[in-house]
């Protein structure tokens, strides 16, 4: 089976100047490993309508789907929505169903639902609704871009409420190996063993600790048959 596609637009300021640290990223790859959905690039861009225009139907037509994070808020730099609708060509405004859910979410809060909250229930034409079961404003999906909001306890709810609508394919299953030599020691045989197994991942990561040097090794791939063989060579040529 193969695998479905994916790649994440970060999208804001603040995470390039460095003042937020993204932690939605590692989030959400660990949950599309799980569903078979092969995260496959990441871009960060800044709050830029022509940059997410331009990134949104990049990444939209090169894979299978496309997830976004932050800029979907009620302020006047939260323009992702806009930037949605202009890469598929869409009208967008305040949209009847979205509304709803803040008007009655905000009323229980005895707050008011005034214009820059309203801006949250802006939807392209054509989207569906993304279920925020935190604070109610919803994120949507609009063909294969899936708008999400950046704070962390958000998107990873919105994450939980697309995953099971989509379209799997078979787990990636690793494993690792620790080998307590330097990567120009292993470089030649862990090279021959990647072209015997081309349809598996294996990457070096090296360390150093106590003042020796190391590498884990770590294998993947959705055949757990091949993958035991291969570690098995792994550890035939470089024994504990």
């Amino acid at each position: 089976m193969t695998q479905p596609t994916a790649a994440m637009l970060v999208i804001g300021d603040e995470i390039l100047s460095g003042r937020t640290r993204d932690s939605n990223m590692y989030y959400l790859a660990g949950q599309l490993t799980e569903r078979g959905i092969n995260l496959c690039e990441v871009r960060v861009v800044s709050d830029d309508a022509d940059a997410i225009t331009g990134a949104v139907k990049a990444l939209s037509a090169a894979y299978d789907h496309v997830f976004t994070s932050g800029g979907i808020g009620p302020t006047h730099d939260d323009i992702t929505a806009d930037c949605i609708a202009a890469a598929f060509d869409a009208h967008i405004d305040v949209r009847d169903d979205a509304r709803a859910l803040l008007q009655a979410h905000y009323d229980r809060q005895g707050m008011e639902f005034n214009a820059a909250r309203q801006r949250m229930a802006r939807i392209p034409d054509g989207a569906t609704l993304i279920e925020n079961p935190v604070s109610v404003a919803p994120g949507f999906t609009m063909e294969n871009v899936h708008v999400m909001a950046g704070v962390p306890s958000v998107f990873q709810a919105m994450v939980e409420s697309i995953l099971p609508t989509l379209t799997g394919g078979a787990p990636l299953i690793s494993r690792t190996r620790r080998i307590d030599r330097g990567e120009g020691d292993i470089a030649g045989p862990l090279g021959e063993l990647a072209q015997a197994y081309p349809g598996l991942s294996i990457g070096s990561y090296p360390f150093q600790k106590d003042g020796r040097y190391g590498v884990n090794i770590v294998l993947r791939g959705t055949d757990a048959d091949l993958l035991d063989e291969a570690v098995a060579k792994l550890d035939a040529a470089f024994p504990a």
